[in-house]
Formats: structure tokens, C-alpha cells, sequence
């Protein structure tokens, strides 16, 4: 637990500065949202926290009925999002040189100036295709933790990705009252794999409601229903 508190201190260490770095060459990794990794697009800040990103990768955070900062992972009010001003005008203020051109360009314009600048486009040109992995005979290390899916604690069903997992307990375990170790905390390399939850149910919801595929993949109305079947199904217990 302790190093995961070491890593989302570090994380928040990403969050923009008060003013502008020693060097130049790091303002623009200081000023980027900690979803898309570019620069802030019309930022935004959340009260409870402070932290900030764009007003667009956000959204689907607010789409939720309990949302958790992307960040920190503390639940806030989706009523206290403000636009982040004072971020805007240091993006306005401060210039670094564009990564492809080197360049010396406002953050605020960084985004378009990247979008057409000739030296940006034939570096992503260059960069190594994706290539699917071919099947092999060679056989997987065992000491290697399998992070995309994971078995009940309670049951045993295997191969039950963290969605699944969660509907699976609620539906199958939520009467359960014995203490389980959380399969996906404990796969993680800050996980404790002896450390037994209470309430693993009120855990799995809390903790692993959406992972970062849902700002990418899951929809926004497939999420906000689930919830809302799971918040239910908890009531009635």
C-alpha cells in the first residue's frame, strides 16, 4: 500500500506547476493532461482535488453516477468541475520548443502547430508498425501475473475480465459474507496477495468500478446502466 501511495504521489507531481519550469524543454510534458498525454485542451480542474485535465477527456468520468478522479481515484462532485483559468493563461503565457521542428511555440497553439508540422508527421512516419504476435510453442513464463483476466475468489470462475468480474460477484456472490483477496489489487505490483477485504463487493465497486478502457472503449450509456444495476442490486442485499 505504501507504494501505491509513492505512485500516485508521483503522478500528481504531473499536475502543472504554479509557474514555469527552469528549462523550457519540460513545459510541455508539465502542461499535458495525465489521460491523453498532450497538451491541455480547454482544461479543466475538480474542485475536491485540484487535479487538472482536458474538459474532454473528463466527460466520461461525469457520465458515471459516482465519479472517481482519473488521478487520485478520490470520489468528487461532478457539480464542482471548473474551467481551469488560470491554466489557460499559463498556456498563453509560456512557449516550448515543438519536439518535431524545435521550434519555439505558446502551448496554447502547440496542438495545431503539431497537427501540421512536417517534422512531427514523418517522425510518427517512422515509427515501428504494429505487428500482431504470432502464435508460438514456446511456453509463457509462469512468474509472469496475468493482469487482463482474472479468476473469482469465491467460486473460482477463471477468465472473467474486470467488468465481467464485477457483475459476476454481484450477481452470483453478494449474499457471500466470507473475506476474499482481491484478485486485481493483488495482480498489481503494489498488490498485497494476503490481504483479505471486509466488504469485497462494496470494494470491487468502489475500487474497480471502470479501468482506463473506459474513457476509450466502454459506452458512456453502457457504463452509467451497469452502475446503476450494480448500486441496485447492493440496495437489495
Amino acid at each position: 500500500m505504501a507504494m501505491f501511495r509513492s505512485l500516485v504521489a508521483s503522478a500528481q507531481q504531473r499536475q502543472p506547476p504554479a509557474g514555469p519550469a527552469s528549462g523550457d524543454s519540460g513545459l510541455e510534458a508539465q502542461f499535458s493532461c495525465p489521460i491523453c498525454l498532450e497538451v491541455y485542451y480547454r482544461p479543466v480542474a475538480i474542485g475536491s482535488c485540484g487535479h487538472t485535465f482536458c474538459g474532454e477527456c473528463l466527460q466520461p468520468c461525469l457520465q458515471v453516477p459516482s465519479p472517481l478522479c482519473p488521478l487520485c481515484r478520490l470520489p468528487f462532485d461532478p457539480k464542482k468541475v471548473d474551467k481551469a483559468t488560470h491554466v489557460e493563461k499559463q498556456l498563453s503565457s509560456y512557449k516550448a520548443p515543438c519536439r518535431g521542428c524545435n521550434k519555439k511555440v505558446t502551448l496554447a497553439k502547440m496542438r495545431v502547430h503539431i497537427s501540421s508540422c512536417l517534422k512531427v508527421q514523418e517522425q510518427m512516419a517512422n515509427c515501428p508498425k504494429f505487428v500482431p504476435v504470432l502464435p508460438t510453442s514456446q511456453p509463457i513464463p509462469s512468474n509472469i501475473p496475468n493482469r487482463s483476466t482474472f479468476a473469482c475468489p469465491y467460486c473460482g470462475a477463471r477468465n472473467l475480465d474486470q467488468q465481467e468480474l464485477v457483475k459476476h460477484c454481484v450477481e452470483s456472490h453478494r449474499g457471500d459474507p466470507n473475506r476474499v483477496v482481491c484478485p486485481i489489487c493483488s495482480a498489481m505490483p503494489w498488490g498485497d496477495p494476503s490481504y483479505k477485504s471486509a466488504n469485497f463487493l462494496q470494494h470491487l465497486l468502489h475500487r474497480h468500478k471502470f479501468s482506463y478502457d473506459t474513457f476509450v472503449d466502454y459506452s458512456i450509456d453502457e457504463e452509467a446502466a451497469f452502475q446503476a444495476a450494480l448500486a441496485l442490486s447492493l440496495s437489495e442485499n
